[in-house]
């Protein structure tokens, strides 16, 4: 199962993304988790201690794998370089492990100046593919709100997207956004979670503008998530009232109900 978690900045949803890959490895399955997101920080969610063990190194910063894998150094715009590169061995050579789960930052696409296609999009796309298409463990990946790092042949092989929504209207219609672009990439399965909700009200509002059968799932307001993110503590540990609902979406996942 493949898992793609996006949404507006700021509603949760890199700590969704962590508690759904620690819920799911809990159960005994193979997860990978990927932060693509740029100003993601899913490895310290999840529970790597950065001050102990170092920064990952996002997969796209690492110059002498590009040159090595696509024939050109980076930086380099326009000329012949591999489009389709090596990238099955990435994940062995450069994941780290955190509480059972393997974990690779991949850092953001290049622009492409005047169209050009450079040889990091080229690594990291053809990675995503690999993962996506040929993988056979489940992958959360972290994303930011948008599908820049999909093209149509992985977008079309994630198994669903879950959408992190907080009560408000900027997130509701980033929401819609999200699922307009979805749809035009033929991603089947989407839904949304509902995050820091304070009461009842909010949860109608927000059915009302998206839908009953959209919405997955409802994340009670936690003050512990935040007093987790300011002590760098992992949500999954100091939050166990978020995990009923992250359950209840990797029970669906599963039936495929």
């Amino acid at each position: 199962m493949k898992i793609a978690v996006t949404g507006k900045g700021g509603v949760g949803k890199t700590t969704l993304a962590a508690l759904l890959a620690r819920e799911i490895a809990s159960r005994g399955k193979r997860v990978l988790a990927i932060d693509a997101d740029p100003n993601g920080n899913l490895a310290e969610a999840i529970g790597y201690d950065v001050r102990a063990r170092g920064r990952i190194e996002p997969l796209i910063e690492k110059k002498v794998l590009v040159e090595e894998r696509t024939g050109v150094k980076p930086g380099s715009m326009g000329g012949y370089f591999v489009l389709n590169p090596k990238v099955d061995d990435l994940v062995d050579r450069f994941s780290v492990e955190v509480h059972g789960i393997r974990l690779m930052v991949t850092g953001d696409l290049k622009e492409a100046k005047g169209g050009c296609y450079c040889p990091e999009n080229s690594l990291l796309r053809s990675f995503l593919r690999h993962l996506m298409v040929e993988r056979g463990e489940w992958v959360v990946l972290d994303m930011e709100a948008g599908f820049e790092h999909l093209t149509r042949g992985t977008a079309e092989s994630v198994g669903a997207l879950l959408i992190v929504i907080e009560p408000g209207m900027r997130a509701i219609t980033t929401a819609r956004k999200i699922r307009n672009l979805a749809d035009q990439l033929h991603i089947a399965t989407i839904g949304c979670l509902v995050n820091k909700v304070h009461d009842q009200r909010q949860i109608d509002r927000v059915t009302a503008e998206l839908g009953k059968d959209a919405v997955w799932g409802v994340i009670p307001f936690d003050r512990e998530a935040i007093e987790a993110d300011l002590s760098g503590v992992s949500p999954y540990e100091a939050c166990p009232g978020m995990l009923e609902a992250v359950g209840d979406v990797i029970g669906r996942l599963e039936t495929g109900e």
